[in-house]
């Protein structure tokens, strides 16, 4: 998990994001639109103090998506979020990454709650949600992204 690099993420990244893949994370994105994401999220640990990485395979040095702490203005509340590109799925980044960014809410910035917001319908993001010991909370209404339902992680 490291910053986000323009030369070496935004290809990958703006492809996925063009793909009908995202319709649960907000897309699809246009090229202007995923790079004013990218640029939101690093835009993110200047105002907040924390937010999602770029996760890099190590054996490659490939990108292999986004995964960290997030709470933009107007969201439900402070989550763990995670988008991992189609050719890198399903292969343990997302968890990896999550428990990590979860370890970083707890033991560094003493965070003492911690959700996931899942678009409604977004069965792999529930199945890692539960995977990693978060149970439903409840259900809201985005006006951008639909039903949402917010995961509420078991702490320590």
């Amino acid at each position: 998990m490291r910053a986000f690099r323009e030369e070496t993420d935004f290809e990958a990244y703006a492809a996925f994001y063009a793909s009908d893949v995202t319709r649960y994370y907000g897309g699809p994105l246009t090229r202007e639109q995923s790079w004013r994401t990218i640029a939101s999220m690093m835009g993110h640990w200047i105002l907040r103090g924390y937010g999602p990485w770029a996760v890099e395979e190590k054996a490659t040095g490939d990108f292999c998506g986004i995964v960290g702490l997030y709470n933009p203005e107007a969201w439900p509340e402070r989550e763990i979020t995670w988008a991992i590109i189609e050719p890198k799925q399903r292969r343990g980044f997302a968890i990896e990454a999550a428990e990590r960014a979860k370890a970083y809410a707890i033991q560094v910035l003493n965070w003492r709650t911690v959700s996931s917001c899942i678009a409604s319908g977004n069965q792999g993001s529930i199945r890692l949600a539960e995977k990693m010991g978060a149970s439903l909370h409840g259900r809201l209404h985005h006006e951008r992204h639909g039903e949402m339902l917010i995961y509420r992680h078991a702490m320590p």
